[in-house]
């Protein structure tokens, strides 16, 4: 298995580099089943942050990014159905990506709530509020 770092999934998403995209792209359509990469839930959310911000990505297309990465089955996501979770209820409300998955990853470890100074978060997400 080998480790994918955000930077290469982006070059290889976005082929916007002359030199790193071809490279990720040799590397990931290298991988396989047998042989896969790994994406941790740090990758993910950098991923995330990136395609929207640095790119312009909106939410369906930042969904589908990540969707993608969880239907590949040359691809290990780290904590692949929390992520699928967030996923889901990041396409079904107005929250940001990383705050579903912080809400989730704690509901999956059996957290009764998930404290947040984030009016948003706390409105959209169910988080408990700190006043």
């Amino acid at each position: 298995m080998t480790g994918l770092d955000t930077n290469v999934l982006v070059r290889y998403m976005m082929q916007d580099d002359a030199k790193q995209s071809p490279k990720a792209t040799s590397l990931i359509e290298a991988l396989s089943v047998e042989a896969p990469g790994f994406v941790s839930t740090v990758v993910i959310v950098e991923l995330g942050w990136v395609l929207s911000s640095a790119y312009g990505l909106n939410r369906e297309q930042l969904g589908q990014a990540v969707e993608a990465l969880l239907r590949t089955k040359e691809i290990v996501v780290e904590r692949a159905e929390q992520v699928l979770r967030a996923l889901r209820v990041f396409t079904a409300t107005s929250a940001d990506f990383a705050d579903c998955l912080i809400e989730r990853s704690s509901a999956a470890a059996g957290c009764t709530r998930t404290v947040t100074f984030d009016r948003g978060a706390a409105k959209v997400l169910g988080m408990t509020l700190i006043p």
